[in-house]
């Protein structure tokens, strides 16, 4: 905004420009309609938002407004901070947190009174209350050279590090917003000495906080669990103190505001040290001897990524989250890694392993706690060619996500007071935890790649993989990326890798078993893909242990179908007795699995077994075995027809009568696709002979009540003489066609004719003007069912006379009859 410009001028006209944009943005009717309707505005209308928030922080942390200005903006501040439409601080409707601005050695406290939620104007309206009077404060500003023996206030040796470097102790976010506001405000310099200052405190309060858990570790880490130390990371922090103080440090590193000389002037404050005092001081850096304003930035944004800090509630402040950690990390990645920069890598990478509960990356955290997996991709590439074992220790460490392990414990409620509790049990309330989950895997995908080679390493990581990853979808991921990398086209396959990318793909099998997944048929052909690449011996082995990975379907569909292939033959460059050895375990699993789903796997099974003989009469064995419960006529009919296909036509009928058992096909479904199957049964059976045809008509009469599917049936078996289709069984034919007036015929006959009666009677209950046409093209039909009886012409008089008497009512009908049928 054009308003920090004018700050930096120490121009007057800042505040009113700021002023002017606050009510233009107050004003806005978006911000009514989005509480209104309960929705959250874009976010990027909500950073602008917070730069107005971050703003206002500077405006009344000048260092030189006036009282009177400063209980302006305050009135100002509160008259918009009470109006409803104002918006909230993280962005979510209903959070609290406590006043931690506040949390101050001055002792200005100023208002406690705490409002039920905290706007975007709160943190100003508290920072009111601040001021720039503390001598220690004014020292640190005022000079490069103030040292501890400088100043001799300094009895509880807190204002000062080992070095004798100044360090100012100050709720980190509000010391870093006085940074803010002097670089602001056109005082680089003093912005330089207060953030070197605050910097000073983080690294002394990094090593007091190890010192700490180090005396008490063995009782912390006896409980088992532990709470965050920061309710308020700085990361994501509204006045996002990390990054200011990182951009202070390297804008100066580049000598980017080295150009003002002009001082801050505090000379109204009687404790400032006087010009000629500070020069008969010893000459004195604000850097150690090595030290670097880039160096001492890294460390800072390391010190911050890696603390251990509650996940905010609401979308908007998890997003935030994860967005200033990704902006932080890619200024990070711009900086030049030197020997300097290596050396502070290790120091803070063992830092962060031995923190306790101080660090993101100590032995445990709690389970609420921001995840450390994009940070610690950043660090295990920085640190891995330089020490690999540290790089694995902090990655391997990372890969954890206790916000998802349902054995994870509440924080603890006697920490002590320092040690802020946090309430448990807020997940699922993670909004961002997809995108959690996807840096979790890419934290794994960048070990896999790392360790390509190193067996011991590539177990340790699929070992933390199978641990601390939930989503199969995200170990499916990395199984594939495994396998890429392990078979690049420029080398022999990496069997070591091979293995690992083989593990997982089980692991996501074994999940994904007994839940849903849309890409399960993708998984499972993939994972026969990496046992076949892997070896024979691997695709024997899940084959014996199928049940635990597959279903049965699957089992028998793709992975049996597949490794009996042509191509996974080739591809295995397999001898005859190893092509008979996998293809025996293949036909075992088909049964295996035909024995427990028979009504999926049964076709399949008798297709696998097709070249063994004992295993093809086992699989067909059965099939009759389960149908007469377990198998619908649809399932059956499909048998048949392959058992007819592969020469057996007795097996198919045998088959085919007890699909027919299992069905039924009502007078009006003339259209049922079951009816294919009806007509290819009785033409087997009329080819087979006259005792198979007669069989199989009780059956049709039994099963089939449709007039049109038995009369097509009965002219089918009128036209050709039993057993004269096959040469092979034409020792049944009696070179005569069948008899209408003899079973089995008369009985499919006269069940013919009775379905024409039925259906005429049943179509004529609620027959409508529009359907009489058709009405007479049926009775047209029905004659000439009836003519092919002996006294067909009595039956068809007398079955119209019938329909006269009984439906005289429907008179236009009857009148239509009586043309066509006389």
């Amino acid at each position: 905004m054009r308003v920090r410009e004018m700050l930096k001028m120490r121009d007057s006209n800042g505040a009113r420009m700021l002023t002017l944009i606050t009510e233009q943005f107050m004003a806005d009717p978006r911000l009514a309609l989005w509480r209104q309707q309960g929705t959250t505005m874009t976010d990027k209308y909500r950073q602008l938002w917070d730069e107005l928030g971050a703003l206002w922080m500077c405006i009344v942390l000048n260092p030189h407004c006036k009282a009177e200005q400063k209980s302006s903006w305050l009135r100002q501040l509160r008259r918009w901070n009470s109006v409803d439409v104002c918006p909230w601080e993280d962005g979510n409707h209903g959070n609290e947190l406590p006043n931690l601005t506040h949390s101050l050695p001055q002792g200005a406290h100023g208002n406690q009174e705490l409002r039920p939620h905290r706007t975007v104007f709160t943190r100003a309206i508290e920072a009111c209350d601040l001021h720039w009077q503390d001598r220690h404060l004014q020292h640190i500003i005022a000079s490069d050279l103030y040292a501890n023996y400088c100043y001799h206030d300094n009895q509880d040796g807190s204002l000062f590090d080992s070095r004798g470097w100044p360090m100012w102790h100050e709720h980190v976010p509000t010391a870093c917003a006085r940074v803010d506001a002097l670089r602001s405000h056109g005082y680089p310099r003093e912005a330089l000495r207060l953030a070197i200052a605050v910097v000073n405190t983080l690294r002394r309060q990094q090593q007091r906080q190890l010192e700490h858990f180090r005396r008490h570790k063995k009782e912390l880490l006896h409980k088992g669990h532990t709470s965050t130390t920061n309710l308020e990371g700085w990361v994501g922090h509204p006045l996002d103190p990390i990054g200011t103080l990182f951009s202070t440090l390297t804008e100066s590193g580049r000598g980017g505001e080295e150009g003002s000389n002009t001082c801050l002037d505090l000379s109204d404050c009687s404790s400032v040290v006087s010009r000629a005092e500070l020069q008969r001081m010893p000459v004195q850096r604000l850097l150690g001897d090595g030290e670097s304003y880039v160096a001492l930035a890294v460390e800072t944004a390391l010190i911050g990524l890696g603390q251990q800090r509650v996940m905010p509630d609401g979308l908007y402040a998890q997003e935030k989250v994860c967005r200033n950690e990704e902006q932080l990390l890619a200024k990070l990645q711009e900086v030049e890694v030197d020997d300097s920069l290596v050396k502070i890598f290790r120091k803070q990478a063992v830092f962060l392993l031995e923190g306790g509960p101080y660090s993101g990356l100590g032995e445990i955290v709690h389970r609420e706690s921001v995840p450390m997996h994009t940070f610690a991709r950043y660090l295990f590439t920085s640190l891995l060619p330089h020490d690999a074992e540290l790089a694995y220790r902090i990655a391997l460490r990372a890969m954890r996500l206790p916000v998802l392990e349902s054995t994870a414990l509440p924080g603890d409620l006697s920490r002590p007071h320092h040690m802020v509790s946090v309430v448990p049990n807020r997940y699922p309330r993670w909004f961002t935890l997809s995108h959690i989950e996807s840096q979790q895997c890419e934290l794994a995908s960048t070990m896999l790649t790392a360790a390509k080679g190193d067996s011991r390493r590539l177990e340790t990581v699929l070992e933390s993989i199978q641990k601390n990853i939930h989503s199969s979808s995200h170990i499916f991921k990395l199984a594939q990326d495994a396998f890429k990398i392990a078979t690049l086209m420029d080398s022999l396959p990496d069997i070591t890798l091979l293995k690992v990318s083989l593990e997982l793909g089980l692991q996501v099998m074994r999940i994904t078993l007994s839940t849903l997944n849309w890409r399960r048929r993708e998984m499972v052909r993939w994972l026969v893909t990496c046992a076949t690449e892997v070896g024979v011996y691997a695709l024997d082995s899940i084959m014996q242990s199928w049940f635990t990975l597959f279903t049965p379907t699957e089992a028998t569909s793709i992975v049996a179908t597949t490794v009996m292939s042509n191509s996974t033959i080739v591809r295995l460059h397999l001898d005859c007795h190893q092509q008979e050895n996998l293809a025996s375990s293949a036909r075992t699993l088909a049964l295996q699995c035909a024995m427990k789903d028979p009504q999926n796997c049964a076709l399949s099974a008798l297709t696998l077994c097709e070249k063994d003989h004992i295993a093809f009469e086992t699989a067909y064995q059965i099939v009759l075995d389960a149908a007469a419960t377990g198998m619908s006529y649809t399932q059956l009919f499909t048998i048949a027809r392959y058992m007819e296909h592969r020469g057996y036509p007795m097996r198919a009928y045998k088959l085919a009568t007890l699909a027919m058992a299992h069905l039924n096909l009502s007078y009006n479904q003339d259209t049922h696709p079951a009816i294919n199957d009806v007509l290819w049964a009785c033409a087997l059976s009329h080819s087979l002979g006259k005792n198979e045809l007669a069989a199989v008509i009780p059956l049709v009469v039994k099963s089939v009540k449709c007039a049109t599917v038995l009369s097509d049936i009965l002219r089918r078996c009128t036209l050709t003489t039993p057993g004269m289709v096959s040469a092979l069984h034409s020792r049944r034919n009696s070179g005569k066609l069948m008899s209408l007036d003899k079973a089995p015929l008369r009985q499919l006959l006269d069940a013919t004719i009775g379905a024409y009666i039925n259906t005429t009677h049943s179509r004529l209950t609620h027959i409508s003007p529009r359907h009489y046409s058709e009405f007479i093209e049926f009775l047209g039909k029905a004659r000439e069912t009836f003519m092919m009886a002996h006294d067909g012409h009595i039956q068809f008089t007398q079955f119209i006379d019938n329909l006269k008497q009984i439906y005289k009512g429907k008179k236009k009908l009857m009148m239509l009859v009586r043309e066509r049928f006389g």
